[in-house]
């Protein structure tokens, strides 16, 4: 399997000119690492909401390609924002999940998906038209690539292995952050 601070090291630069969304903790913690950018907003204290605010975002900027970055058990709390996804289907959000089979920012507990539950059906069957899984980072990039082109609404479950960086929290004020994508968001 592949460690998340790669896959996220080998899709950065598509991510310049994309409105990206991360959940707390270890993803957000490793994409700051590899270089903040303005139009990347760390969802602090927020666990399973990433989607659902890429979601709105994707809705009302239909002009910007959205990026959520989220986590297994970030998703598996709010499971339901896979049937919302679904039933709005926006063409420009790409919904790509680290799934490691464990909680690993709060401790390292297993989830769902370490006893078989399947992110990518899971989100096929909510109706998202675009889904699959990869194990490395050749296969995500082209499949990252390949729903950037197809403008349609795609889950891609990333498996990595649960290794996390050494904190979990970001160097980047909340406000700071919250402000400085605001203003991004009226410039672009």
């Amino acid at each position: 399997m592949m460690l998340r601070l790669d896959a996220l090291k080998a899709i950065y630069e598509r991510l310049e000119e994309s409105i990206v969304i991360t959940i707390m903790g270890a993803v957000a913690a490793e994409l700051q690492s590899i270089g903040h950018r303005p139009n990347f907003f760390y969802l602090q204290h927020a666990m399973g909401l990433a989607s659902s605010m890429g979601l709105g975002i994707a809705l009302a900027r239909p002009d910007r390609r959205v990026v959520v970055l989220d986590g297994d058990g970030s998703l598996l709390m709010n499971l339901g924002g896979l049937t919302t996804l679904a039933r709005y289907r926006p063409n420009n959000l790409v919904h790509i999940v680290f799934d490691n089979e464990s909680l690993l920012s709060v401790g390292g507990f297993p989830t769902a998906t370490s006893t078989g539950s399947d992110l990518a059906a899971i989100a096929h069957a909510a109706g998202v038209p675009r889904t699959c899984m990869v194990s490395e980072i050749e296969a995500l990039i082209v499949a990252f690539n390949d729903a950037a082109r197809a403008k349609v609404l795609s889950t891609i479950v990333a498996k990595v292995d649960a290794v996390g960086p050494s904190g979990y929290v970001t160097d980047l004020a909340l406000l700071e952050n919250r402000f400085e994508f605001q203003r991004w968001l009226q410039q672009h």
